[in-house]
């Protein structure tokens, strides 16, 4: 498979989008005024507990409070090991949206304690108000971007990544990710690594997929580079003030180039001459055998017209997406959940009503998949494929869901076909989608998609005017409405009009107010 990254940088936002064989498959957006802040360290400050939730609520410095719940907490044995060490999360999840699942879902569930308290090092479940109090500082690191109305939230087990290795200075555990399945493979990783480490080192890693084909000078190189990053945090923990940034992440140009380059990478290609100096100097240090695929993009032509990047960017903010077949998807996306209507749309098949459903189907699982990494859709998605009679048929497009599904970075958890036909997943969500991204709720409705009617609201005002007549005693009334609702009033609602003024026996004034929308309007007495 050729896979390629683009690398878009002006001065406002820095974009990359991967593509794999021409066709764009993701898009990462990070603006100069908007940086994401999952895999940052704060010292925070806990302003409020939450008995009820089992929660906190932490003061990082950000315009919303950050939520730390006690699942995400737990506390060392010997928390004397180091005076500012903070609480430990059994939750072994590594940040800035890493791919990679270091324990797989059952090992996190036999791990995690149950949601309401959290684990101390001896396993005795403690709850929040035994862990955390009003005005305790806290070393904490972010999980999640802040997403809506809701703030960041938290975990006080650190992790540090690297190109291969993830380090968890405050846990001794050695973790390898789920996707290297060979057991062999994971027993000569486990002794490379404890090789790597010197004697008396403290802290844990969890080995990244990547690490697979690693050696044991790489692991080092990642591990000097991981402890000169852990030695700068501790210094600003104990001179911080609360709600001080202990470690930012790196610059989406740099982590893209730890995160998302594999072996398979045919080529980088970067349009600013400054970034592409540092992701080659990044290479040189961290991935030598990529450092000759990075490429500086000098042409006149947009890098990002290469692969109709732009076009696609576009077309992965609409509905309605096309099949080549001729059906179509429906991408719907709430603030509950994201629904995706599958619909055969002008195909009609060769053959007989269930094969064309079939085909329908195997298409829409594989532009599914796709979309789902493009938009960055997650939390809980619901999939409405076509009916189908054949239970082998509903079986292979399930099959063809979950092998397309294999190549997404983010994790993803999907369970059966219902009976209905409907498919659930949830894909884990650390950062905006693409639409909340590039996008803002319409201000005319309010993100509904739907206006009231100028009819409807020529009803409203009726029913304004009644009300003021009742209560108020007005020489007159004078509406202030849109030119589309005015224009109404006057033509087909103009008897209406006529014989509300005769009921309440007082004139009715109308005029345009040219900056209202459909929805609004003014009754102003006179």
């Amino acid at each position: 498979m050729s896979e390629e990254i683009l690398i878009n940088v002006t001065p406002q936002e820095t974009r990359v989008a991967v593509v794999e064989n021409g066709v764009l498959q993701e898009v990462h957006i990070e603006r100069a005024r908007h940086r994401g802040i999952v895999g940052n360290i704060y010292k925070g400050k806990v302003v409020r507990i939450l008995p009820g939730m089992q929660a906190a609520f932490v003061d990082i410095g950000l315009a919303r409070t950050a939520f730390l719940h006690a699942s995400d907490i737990h506390i060392p044995k010997d928390n004397a090991r180091d005076a500012q060490a903070p609480f430990l999360s059994p939750d072994m999840q590594t940040p800035q949206g890493e791919a990679d699942t270091a324990l797989s879902r059952e090992a996190k569930s036999r791990e995690r304690p149950s949601p309401a308290t959290a684990n101390d090092a001896d396993g005795n479940h403690q709850r929040i108000h035994e862990l955390l109090r009003e005005g305790q500082e806290i070393v904490v690191q972010v999980v999640k971007d802040p997403l809506g109305n809701k703030g960041a939230r938290l975990t006080t087990h650190i992790t540090l990544p690297a190109r291969y290795l993830v380090y968890m200075p405050y846990t001794s555990h050695i973790g390898i990710s789920q996707k290297i399945g060979d057991d062999a493979t994971r027993q000569r990783l486990r002794g490379l690594i404890r090789s790597a480490m010197e004697e008396g080192d403290e802290g844990g890693y969890i080995l990244r997929t990547l690490a697979e084909t690693a050696t044991e000078e790489e692991f080092k190189t990642d591990i000097r580079y991981l402890r000169r990053v852990w030695s700068a945090c501790r210094e600003q923990i104990n001179t911080a003030p609360p709600g001080a940034l202990i470690h930012e992440d790196l610059a989406l140009a740099i982590r893209t180039m730890r995160d998302l380059v594999r072996e398979n990478i045919e080529k980088i290609r970067i349009d600013s001459r400054e970034t592409f100096t540092k992701a080659r100097e990044f290479a040189r240090e961290f991935i030598p055998e990529v450092e000759d695929r990075i490429e500086y993009y000098p042409g006149e032509r947009p890098i990002f017209d290469l692969y109709s990047v732009e076009d696609e960017i576009q077309k992965a903010l609409e509905h309605k997406v096309p099949l080549k077949s001729g059906g179509h998807l429906i991408f719907d996306q709430t603030e509950a959940m994201t629904t995706i209507d599958v619909n055969t749309g002008t195909y009609v098949g060769k053959k007989n009503l269930e094969e064309t459903l079939f085909k329908t189907n195997l298409e829409a699982a594989q532009a599914i998949a796709r979309q789902l990494r493009l938009r960055n859709l997650g939390g809980i998605i619901i999939i409405d494929f076509i009916d189908m009679a054949v239970a082998e048929h509903r079986r292979q497009v399930l099959r063809a869901l979950e092998k397309a599904l294999a190549r997404d970075r983010t994790k993803v958890y999907m369970a059966e076909m219902s009976s209905l036909g409907l498919v659930e997943l949830t894909r884990k969500r650390t950062r905006e989608s693409l639409e909340r991204v590039l996008c803002e709720p319409c201000p005319a409705c309010e993100g509904r998609g739907m206006l009231k009617t100028p009819q409807t609201v020529c009803y409203e005002i009726f029913r304004e005017i009644l009300r003021e007549a009742r209560q108020f005693g007005a020489d007159e009334y004078l509406v202030l409405a849109s030119q589309v609702v005015i224009d109404l009033l006057l033509d087909e609602e103009a008897p209406s009009l006529m014989g509300l003024q005769e009921f309440i026996g007082k004139p009715i004034q109308l005029k345009v107010e040219p900056f209202y929308l459909q929805e609004q309007y003014d009754v102003v007495l006179m």
